[in-house]
């Protein structure tokens, strides 16, 4: 097949899950032997009228459609596949691909088609103000980076779309978990127009043995949960504890861990499969609906259990008892509990393996592709 693949890239580069994705399905897709075209621009850091005609373009970009149609001219695309349009690209061009006759798929990474920031959070806790309803309320609450103007903004590109029936475009949507489905059909879309299709990681060195520490790889911010494990062990301590991030509650976390907890910054995502392989389990104590970590299957990948909260789609990623432990989200009695529970020599690797017998039915690459081309032969018989 002859794929063009569309997507915003993120400014946090490497460090971007959706960047990330994007680079690993274009390999996959070319080692299945499909023909694979990529635009994928960066947005510009810009201020005053720049700013001001980036936002329009968000809204809708005349010039990104135009030349989604030249690609699709030129090469001869069947297929276009899109993942993030904002701000570079917009809706825009999903009325382009429809018209030139392709069948469109749209990788749902998040909540972004329903609230501005894309992740149902606000001050640091969920909220589902904007579910099922015109979005203006996050205007109201600065919710698209803390900016009245890029709310309204976002807003009103997703309100102007959905009103003029640019989402209808979209031939099948690949939301990559069933709970990202389910948000996205209790917002008012048909269950038909959806195909789950789960990320994937890539094979590499097992772990050998139970591993010498714990794990938690992520973004520094509340939502993510780093202080329920700084509290869970301040109370218990129940091994080493390597924290591998950056953000906006580093510093503050940094100064209050016990000395079992080692902070090690942001590290280059070479270091990072390394750092998994060594560890006795990878902690996830998320405290907002997260869609599809990779580190989850990066860890599967290699042999190594997860501990995750129990929310959003991480219920459907962690075997309960199999693969890791699901554990109540802000309780920091509980995440110290089931670290100790792991600090079992024969329960870590017991669950280990079990992850990895997972990514070998599940998240293998050679699945992964095959659920890909069955979506694509989906879309193209849907036209």
């Amino acid at each position: 097949m002859r794929v063009l693949i569309l997507h915003s890239r993120y400014l946090s580069g490497p460090a971007s899950g959706e960047n990330r994705v994007l680079e690993d399905e274009i390999g996959l897709l070319r080692r299945g032997g499909h023909e694979v075209d990529v635009w994928a621009p960066e947005p510009e850091n810009v201020h005053g009228l720049k700013l001001l005609k980036a936002g329009a373009g968000a809204i809708w970009s005349g010039t990104a459609a135009e030349r989604v149609r030249a690609l699709i001219r030129r090469n001869g695309v069947q297929i276009v596949h899109c993942h993030n349009l904002f701000p570079t690209l917009s809706p825009a061009v999903l009325r382009a691909a429809s018209d030139e006759g392709c069948a469109v798929v749209m990788t749902l990474h998040n909540y972004r088609l329903m609230c501005l920031p894309s992740n149902f959070l606000r001050d640091g806790r969920v909220c589902e103000d904007c579910l099922g309803h015109v979005p203006w309320r996050g205007v109201k609450y600065k919710c698209y980076r803390d900016s009245t103007l890029g709310s309204a903004v976002m807003a009103s590109s997703i309100s102007l779309h959905r009103a003029a029936g640019t989402w209808d475009r979209v031939t099948l949507f690949l939301p990559v978990s069933r709970f990202l489905m389910d948000k996205h059909v209790e917002g008012g879309m048909s269950p038909g127009r959806f195909k789950v299709k789960h990320n994937f990681a890539w094979p590499a060195e097992r772990r050998e043995g139970p591993g010498d520490y714990f794990i938690h790889i992520g973004r520094m911010a509340y939502e993510k949960g780093g202080h329920v494990l700084i509290e869970a062990w301040r109370r218990s301590e129940p091994g080493r504890l390597l924290i591998v991030g950056g953000g906006p509650e580093a510093e503050e976390m940094n100064a209050s861990g016990p000395p079992s907890v080692e902070f090690r910054g942001t590290v280059p995502g070479h270091e990072v499969p390394a750092l998994i392989r060594g560890a006795r389990a990878v902690l996830l104590p998320s405290l907002w609906y997260e869609g599809a970590p990779r580190t989850i299957l990066e860890a599967y990948a290699v042999g190594v259990p997860v501990l995750a909260s129990r929310i959003g789609a991480l219920p459907e990623v962690v075997e309960e008892g199999a693969s890791g432990l699901l554990l109540e989200p802000g309780d920091p009695d509980a995440w110290a509990e089931g670290a100790e529970r792991l600090g079992d020599d024969n329960e870590s690797v017991r669950l280990g393996n079990g992850g990895y017998r997972l990514w070998e039915r599940l998240y293998r690459p050679e699945v992964a592709l095959a659920n890909l081309e069955e979506a694509y032969e989906d879309a193209l018989a849907r036209l």
